[in-house]
């Protein structure tokens, strides 16, 4: 006979489990770039690409890995697998970018990846040498949530895209699948786990997930009519 599972134990079951989804899932987007970055090695130039985001990706996932070690926050080491792996993928973009980039931007790109580095020792010997442990996790939490809100909120500028050009070219529908799926298993992870760190921004980025994908399906369904019109008017 099968024992009866505990509450306790259900809820650390449902919670890893929360955190193991969480982690594929942002796989997803950790290899989103990659089709970018073969255009790019195949023209061995950056063209009008940008490296800024996967510098800021680099510094997000530095501090999110930062505040899941158990040094800093107790239970939450899954939050510092998935963004152990996210800085990776981040640095070899940003590597790449550096290679293949034009010299004013090599030397640009180059300087920020230095200053993300040096923020982040500044960070783990700050949090270290001045904060004792529950402190220490409030002061790397506020960092984490500021750091988090402030990559969701970057949705905000392509929802005003769509928005305004009522067109989803720039809005990849798996990529907004990915992040709405990656925030509501990492917000189900902090919940279960009573983390404020974890679930509020999570929260947040559930939130615009879902606007993403409200805004999707309206208007594709549009473009999808839209595209039909003329066939109706000319059967007429």
């Amino acid at each position: 006979m099968i024992p009866p599972v505990s509450t306790s134990a259900f809820y650390a079951i449902c919670s890893e489990a929360a955190g193991v989804a969480g982690n594929l899932f942002a796989l997803g987007l950790f290899i989103s770039p990659i089709p970018t970055f073969k255009r790019i090695a195949k023209n061995r130039s950056t063209e009008q690409f940008s490296g800024l985001p996967y510098v800021y990706s680099l510094l997000n996932c530095l501090i999110c890995f930062w505040y899941g070690l158990p040094c800093v926050a107790h239970g939450v080491i899954l939050i510092a697998t998935v963004n152990s792996i996210g800085a990776i993928f981040q640095l070899v973009y940003v590597v790449l970018f550096i290679k293949y980039a034009d010299k004013t931007n090599k030397l640009k790109m180059a300087g920020l990846l230095i200053l993300v580095f040096c923020a982040f020792v500044l960070i783990i010997c700050v949090s270290l040498e001045l904060f004792d442990n529950g402190r220490r996790q409030m002061f790397v939490g506020y960092l984490n949530v500021a750091s988090l809100i402030s990559m969701f909120a970057s949705p905000l500028f392509i929802i005003n895209l769509v928005i305004r050009t009522r067109s989803v070219e720039f809005m990849p529908f798996y990529l907004s699948l990915s992040t709405f799926l990656m925030s509501i298993s990492f917000f189900a992870y902090g919940m279960l786990k009573h983390d404020f760190f974890v679930y509020m921004p999570n929260g947040i980025g559930t939130i615009l997930g879902v606007i993403q994908l409200l805004l999707y399906a309206y208007y594709s369904r549009k473009s999808r009519e839209d595209c039909r019109l003329p066939l109706l008017v000319s059967c007429e």
